[in-house]
């Protein structure tokens, strides 16, 4: 079915369009073929009944207090920015964990292994907080998926800031991870399917921007309360104000169009679009036209479709597939390159490069500021220079790997400022290559899925990533006595960081400036096809280089 076929049928004179790209389409020219007065006289009436006829119910229940602005792009990426801090509540987790773990230990007297699962449980949550995101997503919507991850944080971060055993710790731990497996898909989602094709990878890595910010205020919380007494509490604590402030800020965003028109919610998605987008311009109507002839298909669909046959559609169909495995990807080579390990166990690979217990907090502050000041360049060029491009930063953190690895071959007690300038050198170019890196593991299932299997598609991905968080957490205890820290630091993180790099080259697809109807395209290609385009892309750039 062409783009606006179901809109088509009812004009016999009318030619079938398609859209392949917003900035080169001539408007006048679709226009002739396309009776588009007649369509967006149709939706406005729908837009205005829908605020005339609302409910106070149903005011209350859109959980929103409306907010417009003049300049739509304020709107944009004040939606963008501000759902984006989510991931400080993944961030400050981890760094939290890493310098609360010093004491914890003798607080609940702890075993290695019972250690070594308090940091991992929160991963584990995660995976059971991904599984529940598209119940969640389908009936809640996303915005409101992210309020309930908010509730989800902010009662297992209280369980742990008071726990006094292990039970609680345990508990609260997990609960926590549910929150962050909820917000950590749906933030992706949000964004992806609210803001325009020209940002969205920009405002997709804020949310890593979060996450490393979070890293740092984490560290920056351990430090401050490190010497008051059962400082622990206060910092495990310190995370309820961030959950608070993300659970209030949300209610003044409004509901993803994209969802909206899923629901059938024309006139609701419209009001919201014309607060997003400049409706002044044809293309930003025409690409509401074809989301909602997406969404009219989509709907053709369901009702021949079960729930287990859409989930079979996610492995069976090619389109749905070279998605799906691509993006699972891309979050198994962020995360089995062990960032979450080294983050969780961050102040105690400080001391054992020969930093004391209290310096070694204080410095964990170098691999979460390193994070962040990485993922800065992410935000500012991605959608300049494009997916592709952007994933050989995965070098980058490869040498760092290297040098960890190197640091930990020097004998501290004879050379310790090399051994510390070697591993330092290396933490700081890992966390930053890996922070602008880091961005594509959340930008690319957002945008890789179509509207139909989106939501189970982050699903999937959103469980892995959490699945080799918690592995790799968990294990790293085990794995750093069986391999020693640097066959785990240099031979095993950065020998999937190398395997990663040919994977990168050959079967990357580029989705810069595609809107998430010209992606579909993209995954129609058959992955032999898609490596023969990156094989002539690489040698049309190096002959024009040399």
């Amino acid at each position: 079915m062409s783009i606006f076929e179901k809109d088509l049928e009812s004009s016999s004179s009318a030619r079938s369009v398609k859209v392949d790209n917003y900035d080169k389409i001539d408007t006048a020219e679709v226009g002739r073929n396309f009776d588009f007065a007649k369509e967006y006289a149709i939706i406005e009436q729908e837009a205005a009944a829908c605020k005339v006829n609302r409910t106070f119910k149903e005011k209350l229940l859109s959980l929103e207090f409306e907010l417009d602005f003049k300049d739509k792009k304020h709107m944009v990426w004040f939606l963008g920015a501000f759902a984006c801090t989510a991931g400080l509540l993944s961030g400050i987790d981890q760094s939290l964990i890493s310098g609360a773990g010093v004491f914890l230990p003798d607080a609940l007297h702890l075993t290695s292994r019972e250690s070594s699962l308090v940091s991992s449980l929160m991963p584990l949550g995660a995976m059971a907080g991904s599984m529940l995101m598209t119940p969640l997503n389908e009936y809640f919507g996303r915005k409101s998926s992210i309020i309930i991850s908010c509730v989800f944080y902010t009662i297992g971060a209280a369980l742990c800031a008071g726990a006094v055993n292990t039970e609680i710790m345990y508990a609260g731990r997990f609960i926590l991870g549910i929150g962050v497996g909820i917000e950590g898909g749906c933030v992706g989602i949000y964004v992806a399917e609210s803001v325009p094709a020209n940002v969205r990878g920009n405002l997709v890595s804020m949310y890593q921007f979060n996450i490393a910010l979070g890293e740092v205020l984490g560290y920056a919380v351990s430090a401050i309360f490190y010497d008051v007494p059962h400082g622990w509490r206060f910092m495990l604590g310190s995370s309820l104000v961030f959950s608070t402030i993300l659970f209030v800020g949300m209610f003044f965003l409004p509901e993803s169009p994209r969802y909206l028109v899923h629901k059938g919610k024309i006139g609701e998605a419209y009001n919201v679009w014309k607060r997003l987008r400049d409706i002044s311009d044809e293309k930003n109507k025409l690409e509401f036209l074809e989301m909602r002839q997406a969404a009219f298909q989509e709907q053709e669909a369901n009702r021949n479709e079960s729930k287990v046959q859409l989930w079979l559609d996610l492995f069976l169909n090619p389109r749905n597939r070279r998605a799906l495995v691509y993006s699972v990807i891309m979050v198994t080579l962020g995360q089995l390159t062990g960032v979450n390990a080294v983050m969780y166990y961050m102040s105690t690979l400080m001391a054992n490069i020969g930093f004391d217990t209290k310096n070694s907090v204080f410095m964990s502050l170098v691999g979460g500021g390193s994070l962040l000041i990485g993922t800065i360049p992410a935000i500012l060029f991605m959608d300049r220079f494009g997916r592709r491009v952007w994933g050989l930063n995965i070098v980058g953190f490869f040498v760092g790997l290297c040098l960890v690895g190197g640091g930990y071959l020097i004998n501290i007690e004879k050379n310790l400022q090399a051994a510390e300038g070697v591993y330092l050198t290396g933490i700081i170019l890992y966390m930053g290559f890996f922070g602008s890196y880091a961005c594509l593991t959340w930008v690319l299932p957002s945008e890789s899925f179509d509207l139909r299997t989106r939501s189970i598609g982050m699903t999937v991905c959103s469980t892995f990533l959490y699945l080799w968080s918690f592995t790799v957490t968990y294990n790293f205890t085990g794995m750093q006595e069986a391999m020693t820290y640097t066959g785990l630091t240099l031979g095993f993180y950065g020998g999937i960081a190398f395997l990663g790099f040919f994977y990168q080259i050959l079967c990357m697809p580029e989705t810069k400036d595609k809107t998430l109807e010209e992606i579909d395209d993209i995954f129609s290609m058959k992955t032999k096809d898609l490596i023969k385009v990156n094989i002539r892309s690489m040698k049309k750039f190096w002959g024009k280089s040399s």
